[in-house]
């Protein structure tokens, strides 16, 4: 399985596009995840074959950039992913801040690392779209800081899908 995984794995080269180009390179019945990048938690989303749902996959907890490349080169192989979507901390007035320079040099990263397409989409209110969602569903308050980085990552893949479909 090794030798499979190293295939996945690639150098000097990134895979950086827009959701336009994605739209356009995939076919149908690609499958794809989604990503919520914090600085301590990974949250991981994949969708359906036929991109219709994202549902919430894992939480990854954060030690170094090879690490989370392991993990996401594991979840790529596992599930036959065709793109990875990442979420893009726009502040709410269209600026950038702190937070997306640190998606953007592990977005970098990732694209430069694995065989794989990656866009940036924004993901303004996700967490708060998240966190407000599962309240809505009466899940309790511990249940709900549990999961919100893999609950924001499928509202982030969520509303790419929906994009990608339309």
């Amino acid at each position: 399985m090794i030798w499979i995984l190293k295939t996945i794995i690639k150098s000097e080269k990134y895979n950086m596009i827009t959701i336009e180009l994605l739209k356009k390179k995939i076919d149908s019945n690609a499958r794809l995840i989604g990503l919520d990048l914090g600085s301590k938690r990974i949250g991981v989303a994949i969708c359906d074959n036929k991109r219709k749902i994202s549902t919430p996959f894992k939480t990854i907890d954060y030690k170094n950039m090879q690490y989370l490349l392991d993990q996401l080169t594991n979840i790529i192989y596992e599930n036959n992913i065709s793109g990875i979507i990442i979420g893009y901390p726009i502040n709410m007035d269209g600026s950038l801040g702190r937070a997306a320079q640190s998606v953007t040099d592990k977005a970098n990263m990732i694209s430069k690392n694995l065989e794989i397409d990656v866009v940036l989409w924004d993901e303004r209110m996700s967490t708060k779209g998240a966190f407000n969602i599962s309240k809505e569903l009466d899940v309790n308050v511990t249940k709900r800081e549990k999961k919100i980085d893999e609950n924001a990552a499928s509202f982030i893949l969520q509303g790419a899908i929906d994009y990608l479909n339309n």
